[in-house]
């Protein structure tokens, strides 16, 4: 995939995820718990009619044995995942952590959403290349 391909990856399912989350911005106002503004999502997509699943559970394994569990927020019409922040900013950790639900649930693209600001701040992450390669 070209340095800008990315970018276009979803982008109108990415595009209507940040539109949910601007509205939900706007009737809550920011600085609450991370949990409310996952809750408040939900319904917002309900409203829109964007199918979603909440806390869905992906096994970690390794040479056949589960070792672990990871747990994104959310899930997007199973194609994108949906990651929900109240921080300062979105740092390379949390690019990181995106990435890594990326590489277990198969998907390819994510987004993170940080409501600690009265402007919403959000990031697209791509995943562009194929683990198992």
């Amino acid at each position: 995939m070209g340095a800008n391909e990315g970018q276009w990856v979803e982008s109108d399912l990415v595009y209507k995820i940040a539109g949910c989350a601007m509205a939900v911005l706007n009737k809550l106002g920011h600085g609450l718990r991370e949990k409310t503004y996952e809750r408040a999502l939900c319904l917002e997509f309900k409203r829109q009619n964007i199918a979603f699943d909440c806390q869905h559970v992906h096994p970690v394994h390794y040479r056949g044995e589960h070792i672990d569990d990871y747990i994104p927020d959310l899930e997007v019409e199973e194609r994108v995942i949906v990651e929900i922040k109240t921080v300062e900013t979105i740092t390379d950790e949390h690019i990181g952590q995106v990435i890594n639900y990326l590489r277990i649930t198969g998907y390819e693209v994510g987004v993170i959403l940080n409501f600690k600001h009265s402007k919403l701040n959000w990031k697209k992450v791509v995943l562009t290349e194929n683990p198992g390669a």
